[in-house]
């Protein structure tokens, strides 16, 4: 079946009613999760992950990329209104949103970015739909020792680019790793760091530590350090349609935008962050007004919420295609795919081809309802700033224990996420990324049955993972983002 058939039958799907309302609930409770600074998608998916075990699959991933799409939209409302990100995709965007804020043109700068968001998310899908594929012909072509070699790839490079030291990156790999370990070891029956507890038995559920890394450890990182909202909310005034010359300085910055964000989103630890700091440089270089960057330049914002929503149809590819996560976000899918059984990667577009393309034929239709509701809606998502944090996250806390709770009516799995949240909010405290744990928690047990297994293929000849080209291909780059920055580091220091 080719691309585009396979398409269809996935509109067909997601067009059914039930499918509809599951995907407008999504993206409407994405986009208010946006404008809420602090509460990502990571953390909201987290919380869910317990609620939707006993939903159809298909519906619940549809939910989940509405929320993945709709945070983004979101974000960018608080960013403009009131100068603090609802993501980190969003950063760049306050810079210019917000001074055009002050200025009066608030409705401007929020049409941009909707209108941007639309134009690269349905681009950036197009991407997604006719290069997964591809992608997957590729993984086909990997074997055991490519596997761990990719792996060891998405270790690393997560690691070493998410932080603010590959240190420390790799301190936080490291326990997400050594929790992994926890359990019964498949090959040999023998159980490992169980500390004679037997609800160890079966390791640590990835559902109560993404709850309890993201959703409990940011509650107790917010009530420690009292956050405060900031005083003033921008007004939205006007007409929420651009002028004409707004629509001229626009629409370049949209698909530069997207061109610029949907590969960097697929990269290892790209994320949203990188394409739309380079946007910004690459639209300041290439405008005629350079002296308005800063002082509310409509630039500034287009192109860095294009590269934003660009990026996060990015991050789907070499999750469905590799089954790698490159966000914490993506993580957290692969750990919502690991509840129901499934294991992303080249298989899943035969195995569960349904469910792939329902879920990318939802989030077209998802891109026109965000559209919908983020312009005509703007002041209503403005007033979810007023709610009060204490309340905000102690609902957060309260959800997130009875969410883990009726997982397995099990008490000790209380215990368990309440140290899980303290492990986060340490982290937090000391700024360790928290990003690495929950993909070393993931990808490490699967990166420890691809290494047995080529081990076991090559009768025990180590080389195997350097004879392969591949796999020795992937090691070298391996390296380099180990070395590569230490190298430019001790250089920048020699250059007087």
């Amino acid at each position: 079946m080719g691309t585009f058939d396979a398409l269809l039958q996935g509109f067909a799907v997601a067009f059914t009613p039930v499918n509809l309302l599951w995907s407008l609930l999504g993206v409407t409770l994405g986009t208010a999760i946006g404008v809420l600074p602090g509460i990502g998608p990571a953390l909201t998916i987290a919380l869910l992950l317990p609620v939707t075990y006993h939903l159809d699959p298909t519906a619940a991933f549809i939910i989940f990329g509405g929320i993945y799409y709709g945070a983004m939209y979101g974000s960018s409302t608080t960013s403009i209104l009131l100068n603090v990100p609802g993501e980190t995709g969003s950063i760049v965007t306050a810079i210019d949103g917000h001074m055009m804020a002050k200025k009066g043109r608030a409705a401007a700068a929020l049409a941009t970015a909707a209108i941007g968001s639309f134009v690269a998310g349905t681009l950036a899908t197009v991407g997604l739909s006719f290069v997964s594929p591809i992608m997957v012909k590729i993984a086909l072509l990997f074997g055991p020792a490519e596997y761990f070699s990719l792996m060891l790839l998405a270790f690393v490079t997560v690691s070493a680019l998410l932080g603010s030291s590959i240190l420390r990156g790799m301190t936080s790999l490291f326990i997400g790793l050594a929790i992994g370990l926890i359990g019964i070891d498949t090959q040999t029956g023998q159980a490992r760091f169980t500390f004679g507890l037997l609800p160890l038995l079966d390791g640590v559920d990835v559902v109560v530590v993404a709850v309890g890394i993201f959703a409990l450890g940011e509650a107790f990182h917010v009530a420690f350090r009292e956050a405060r909202r900031p005083e003033e909310i921008s007004s939205v005034t006007g007409s929420l349609w651009m002028s004409r010359e707004d629509w001229s300085r626009s629409w370049k910055p949209w698909l530069r935008g997207t061109v610029l964000g949907f590969p960097l989103g697929a990269l290892p630890a790209g994320g949203t962050e990188i394409p739309t700091f380079l946007s910004y440089l690459i639209e300041k270089r290439l405008s005629k007004r350079p002296q308005e960057f800063g002082q509310g330049a409509i630039e500034a914002v287009a192109g860095p919420e294009a590269a934003n929503n660009a990026a996060v149809a990015g991050v789907l590819v070499p999750l469905l295609s590799f089954g790698l996560p490159t966000s914490a976000t993506a993580a957290i899918l692969l750990a919502a795919f690991q509840q129901y059984g499934i294991q992303p990667g080249p298989l899943l577009f035969t195995s569960n081809s349904a469910l792939v393309w329902a879920l990318i034929a939802s989030l077209y239709l998802g891109n026109i309802m965000l559209l919908v509701l983020n312009l005509p809606l703007v002041g209503l998502w403005a007033k979810l700033l007023l709610i009060p944090r204490p309340m905000l996250y102690g609902g957060i806390m309260v959800l997130s224990m009875l969410g883990v709770y009726s997982l397995k009516n099990s008490v000790f799995d209380l215990w368990l996420l309440v140290g899980i949240g303290g492990v986060g909010f340490l982290m937090r405290q000391f700024e360790y990324p928290v990003a690495p744990l929950v993909v070393g928690l993931i990808l490490g047990p699967m990166a420890e049955e691809q290494f047995r297994r080529a081990y076991a293929i090559a009768q025990g000849d180590m080389s195997v993972f350097v004879t392969h080209p591949i796999s020795l291909v992937l090691l070298i780059l391996t390296a380099a983002c180990v070395i590569g920055p230490a190298i430019l580091k001790r250089r920048k220091v020699a250059t007087p």
